[in-house]
């Protein structure tokens, strides 16, 4: 049996945990006006300096099917199958373009995560579990895939800003949200980003009434990876998620995180949410 590798592209969101865990990984293009950028290198203060200068949010480009010819073939010079994971594919053409170069590749499994930021993350360190355990990669690709369904990925936004210039809400909507103070869930299903619950009132708030919402819809997450995800949310706020995540969970492995330019780009400044298995981790 041939050694296997996970890889993944930086929407994952796990850069401090792919150092630790020796994932590769590869970046995606920002794009701040002329100045173009890898995901990683362009900073969410970047983004947020760019916003407030221009009133614009940044373009994102996925990874060529050059630059993932490039490094599926490093991979597999060195004796490895390979485990990749993209962002959903409604989202970008990263998954599309990894399998027009994978189909001509021996032993490079592309997985259409259906997800974006940890949602993706926790895919990742699953298969790194079952790596661990001596799985093939095309037995990883198949219970990675087949466990898709239970990933629980939402966030709740502080301004419709970037949702806005993003093209993913009108701009009415835009508008009296932010007349009226109201901070929506959103939900990743099916591979599609879909406007849950509203909340009104102070951001910290509304992040907590969030949380509380969540732990009480899906009382049975796989607690060895529960991910709390944010871009640049106050720690007091913070503080008072973790806070409200262990009086429910109180032996929950909480993975704090923070948003990487791609997913910031899209989100803007101030979302937060949490992200886990709702299977309580029993796999089959």
């Amino acid at each position: 049996m041939k050694k296997v590798i996970i890889t993944s592209d930086s929407t994952a969101d796990l850069d401090y945990l792919f150092k630790e865990k020796n994932v590769p990984k590869l970046p995606l293009e920002v794009l701040l006006g002329d100045k173009i950028g890898y995901d990683g290198e362009v900073l969410p203060e970047d983004i947020f300096d760019y916003f407030a200068k221009t009133k614009q949010t940044p373009k994102t480009s996925a990874v060529s099917p050059e630059r993932y010819e490039e490094f599926f073939k490093k991979y597999i010079a060195e004796g490895y199958e390979i485990v990749h994971f993209t962002i959903a594919t409604g989202m970008s053409a990263c998954y599309n373009n990894a399998v027009s170069v994978a189909k001509d590749l021996e032993g490079v499994y592309v997985i259409d995560s259906m997800n974006l930021s940890t949602g993706i993350g926790m895919q990742v360190l699953y298969a790194l579990d079952l790596a661990k355990e001596g799985l093939s990669a095309r037995e990883i690709y198949e219970k990675v895939s087949a466990r898709r369904n239970k990933v629980q990925a939402s966030f709740v936004v502080d301004t419709m800003s970037f949702l806005h210039k993003g093209g993913r809400c009108g701009g009415v909507t835009a508008f009296v949200a932010s007349i009226l103070k109201i901070h929506p869930s959103i939900f990743v299903r099916n591979g599609k980003m879909e406007v849950g619950k509203k909340y009104m009132g102070a951001t910290s708030k509304s992040i907590v009434k969030y949380v509380k919402d969540i732990l009480n819809d899906y009382p049975t997450p796989d607690k060895k990876y529960f991910f709390l995800t944010h871009s640049t949310v106050d720690p007091k706020t913070l503080e008072a998620v973790r806070a409200e995540i262990l009086a429910v969970h109180p032996d929950v492995n909480i993975i704090q995180t923070v948003a990487g330019s791609t997913i910031t780009a899209h989100c803007g400044k101030g979302a937060l949410g949490i992200l886990f298995y709702t299977d309580g981790g029993d796999v089959v």
